[in-house]
């Protein structure tokens, strides 16, 4: 199934996928919303930011550099979180904010 924009992908999803778009959103609110490869991206100057997809146990983030989430096992530039666990929002906002600074990095 291919999905129009970030509200038809969330359909039906997990609550916890909201939270992590919200939280995204509020870290770069400059960020442009869209699906690319079907899943949830947010581009800055163009270039992605970040994804997130759902899965059947977990949801993930990509791309995340193995120091952006210490103690987490960060398997080719993705990291997961399980369902069944609170949404680690401090951690979504540093690994966001981390990818903003990475950004703006390759513009300066």
């Amino acid at each position: 199934m291919a999905f129009a924009n970030v509200d038809d992908y969330l359909a039906g999803k997990p609550e916890a996928l909201t939270l992590v778009r919200s939280v995204i959103r509020r870290v770069c609110p400059e960020a442009v919303e869209s699906i690319s490869y079907n899943m949830p991206a947010y581009k800055l100057n163009g270039e992605v930011l970040i994804y997130f997809a759902a899965w059947k146990k977990h949801y993930s983030l990509y791309p995340v550099a193995p120091e952006m989430a210490p103690g987490l096992v960060v398997e080719k530039a993705t990291v997961r979180f399980l369902y069944t666990e609170p949404v680690p929002v401090e951690l979504i906002e540093r690994i966001v904010s981390m990818r903003v600074r990475e950004a703006e990095g390759k513009r300066g």
